[in-house]
């Protein structure tokens, strides 16, 4: 890795920015009846309904409504949700310094496998952090659900090139999903796997 060649820093959201508690997310669904939960639900890709929602695929009505039919129980729109949102727990204060700081040098972009429950829910409530906002952390969000493509699939990697302008050499990746390192390594990407969500060392 060198620093001195990057312009462009590309981080992931999940377990490298926010933390993640994928247990309690399991537990949750599985009390609202949902038992095959602990098998679509991963830290790095999701499986059958959690994956088109990540890749947009589907909408978040119909998101929910498949989650209704994998139980007998009933379920609120709202309890589905909050179930989802389990998954997140917070944004470490010294993470959001150190991306504030890192924009004044760098380009600062995230790439991310997310959907249009989660994502939104943190921008009103995770990225609120002495009255700054989403567009103070980061130049431009490159969302799952948005683009229609996950991580590890080369083209989002791609597609996230081409939109900025860039080549792979001077983007630092930095994500916990060993695959997502590894095609990213493949395209040309310099990249950092984030052990335990921690990479603040490096800067």
């Amino acid at each position: 890795m060198d620093l001195t060649k990057v312009t462009t820093l590309v981080f992931d959201f999940g377990g490298v920015v926010i933390n993640l508690d994928r247990e309690s997310c399991v537990r949750r669904y599985e009390e609202l009846g949902v038992r095959n939960a602990g098998q679509l639900l991963d830290n790095y890709i999701q499986s059958g309904v959690f994956l088109q929602l990540e890749r947009g695929e589907i909408s978040n009505a119909d998101f929910r409504n498949v989650i209704r039919s994998l139980s007998e129980k009933p379920m609120t729109d709202a309890q589905i949700d909050e179930a989802l949102g389990c998954f997140l727990l917070d944004i470490p204060a010294a993470k959001l310094e150190k991306l504030l700081e890192l924009r004044k040098k760098y380009r600062v972009l995230m790439l991310s496998n997310t959907n249009a429950i989660h994502f939104p829910m943190c921008v009103e409530t995770r990225f609120t952090y002495n009255g700054h906002t989403l567009d103070d952390f980061f130049d431009k969000c490159y969302l799952s659900y948005e683009m229609h493509l996950c991580k590890p699939d080369p083209r989002i990697f791609q597609e996230l090139l081409r939109q900025e302008g860039l080549q792979a050499a001077e983007c630092l990746f930095l994500d916990d999903g060993r695959k997502n390192i590894e095609v990213a390594a493949s395209l040309g990407f310099q990249t950092y796997w984030v052990e335990n969500g921690e990479w603040l060392h490096l800067f």
